[in-house]
């Protein structure tokens, strides 16, 4: 989507991007949202801008996460960040060849569908690259921001890099933002519209 352009959503990866990575999280307890997180959310909320979720969650694959640990994990990100629009989940692992995991176009083609908008017009934003890829798949505007498990030559390859949640929403506001360092601190589902998986909505 062109720059300048006030965006028809903006969908966020959940885990390293809005709450800190706990890997095959199945605890609401250990949610924990990144510093600044729902102020930056909120702001998109009252610019009107619809909100949403796109997370791989593999470890529903892998017998790791049930669903009602995934609903009550969601349920917490909703109750630290503020209720999302729509969630488009894929649960499968690589080995699966879906065409929802990302950096596969499926969630994000999904999750735009769900709110009536053209993939085209939406920003993903997340912190690695197979989001960035993802958006560009689905011809949606990736901002990347990093933590310390990007690698750098995710960082190098992003198109648009912000230094936290912040800076990319000043990005997708139209607003001047500081350009990422490589190198950064680790980051250590009522409300919304049904949270979907591949197997209640083709992707």
């Amino acid at each position: 989507m062109p720059h300048g352009k006030r965006p028809a959503a903006v969908l966020f990866d959940r885990d390293g991007t809005l709450v800190h990575d706990v890997p095959y999280n199945n605890d609401p307890e250990l949610v924990e949202a990144v510093p600044g997180g729902r102020a930056a959310v909120d702001r998109l909320r009252r610019a009107g801008v619809p909100v949403g979720v796109v997370s791989n969650q593999s470890g529903v694959a892998r017998g790791l996460i049930g669903p009602r640990e995934l609903e009550a994990v969601n349920a917490r990100v909703e109750e630290l960040l503020g209720p999302f629009d729509v969630w488009a989940i894929c649960p499968h692992d690589d080995a699966d060849g879906c065409a929802c995991r990302k950096p596969a176009p499926g969630l994000v083609l999904r999750a735009a569908a769900a709110l009536g908008v053209d993939a085209r017009d939406c920003v993903v934003i997340g912190d690695i690259g197979r989001d960035v890829e993802a958006a560009r798949a689905a011809g949606a505007r990736g901002i990347l921001v990093p933590t310390a498990v990007t690698l750098p030559g995710e960082v190098a390859a992003a198109g648009e890099v912000a230094a936290d949640l912040a800076a990319a929403v000043d990005l997708v506001l139209g607003r001047t933002a500081e350009p990422a360092a490589v190198e950064r601190p680790p980051l250590a589902v009522p409300g919304g519209e049904k949270i979907q998986t591949a197997g209640e909505v083709a992707s």
